[in-house]
């Protein structure tokens, strides 16, 4: 076909096969692809102009974005909040076990001072009031590591236990040592004067007053007038005031049936109803009832019945 050449378009139709012919020129040609061709391109725009539209709408605005970050800063801060009050939960919880641990560590060092002022543990050895003495070399190169949470509440935790099995152990050895310092105290021994001399024995001897013979139950203390009388023992006061023949006179009960007499005191210092400490106390030397200058009439009285003193001024201390 040459460019002079027409080109014809036959139509058919349906109804008695009919058919009828178009000439179509190179001008009418080129105007129809053109056509075609704009078409495509309408069609082409009109969808990319549909495909804009619809993922601009699907965006969000910047409204939306500054209320989306906003609602995650808010739920990050909530989270911030209850991470806090759980710190600060165990925080608190912490605090109040060591509290508690300070409180009887506090009971430890009083049963510390305790031994040491009853002898049991040298003042010089334990120091109750400084932390004890610990070192070591550094190992060069290693950084120490901080303690977790965990692993802090675990060593509270064997500090606990520690300080209930010490506790106890420190109890038990209190106990021992208040009742080993009660019989201490108890124990009758030594003389009932800080100065003086043995005037008169225990046993028979011959009256001061009539000369004849007759039982002394106790022994006789000279001394300075007015000069200390104190206890033997520990004990509790069951007489103090005059009696016939001793003049005024303390007596102390000892528990299991041990008595001690104190007679012809000046003054006396007690009264019925007292705990007496060894060493305290209890009279002023004088001449008072049947006595022939100062001196302390002194008796040991067990289950009723004298015995001679001297063997107890003799005993050796405990």
């Amino acid at each position: 076909m040459t460019p002079n050449d027409d080109m014809n378009v036959i139509f058919v139709g349906k109804r008695h096969g009919q058919s009828k012919a178009v000439a179509l020129n190179g001008g009418v040609l080129a105007g129809l692809i053109f056509l075609v061709l704009a078409l495509i391109l309408a069609a082409g725009w009109a969808g990319y102009q549909v495909a804009v539209t619809k993922a601009a709408a699907e965006q969000p605005t910047e409204s939306e974005l500054v209320a989306e970050w906003r609602s995650k800063l808010e739920q990050q801060k909530a989270q911030l909040a209850r991470v806090r009050e759980d710190v600060q939960q165990q925080v608190d919880a912490l605090t109040l076990r060591l509290g508690q641990i300070q409180g009887r560590m506090l009971r430890l060092d009083a049963l510390g001072q305790r031994f040491m002022e009853s002898g049991l543990v040298a003042s010089d050895e334990f120091n109750f009031d400084q932390p004890p003495a610990v070192g070591g070399p550094e190992e060069l190169g290693l950084a120490g590591d901080s303690y977790s949470a965990p692993e802090l509440t675990e060593m509270i935790f064997q500090l606990e236990r520690q300080l209930e099995d010490r506790e106890k152990q420190l109890r038990l050895l209190d106990k021992v040592s208040s009742r080993q310092k009660l019989e201490d105290e108890r124990y009758v021994q030594g003389r009932p004067i800080t100065w003086g001399w043995l005037s008169s024995k225990y046993g028979y001897r011959s009256d001061p007053f009539t000369g004849k013979r007759t039982w002394h139950g106790g022994v006789d203390l000279a001394g300075k007038d007015g000069s200390d009388i104190i206890a033997v023992a520990s004990g509790v006061v069951t007489w103090a005031g005059e009696r016939y023949g001793y003049g005024n006179l303390v007596e102390v009960d000892h528990g299991d049936g041990l008595v001690t007499r104190y007679a012809h005191a000046k003054t006396v210092k007690v009264k019925i109803g007292d705990v007496v400490q060894k060493g305290q106390v209890v009279a002023l030397m004088g001449s008072t009832g049947r006595s022939t200058g100062p001196h302390v009439h002194f008796e040991v009285i067990r289950n009723g019945k004298t015995e001679d003193p001297v063997k107890y001024i003799q005993r050796a201390s405990r």
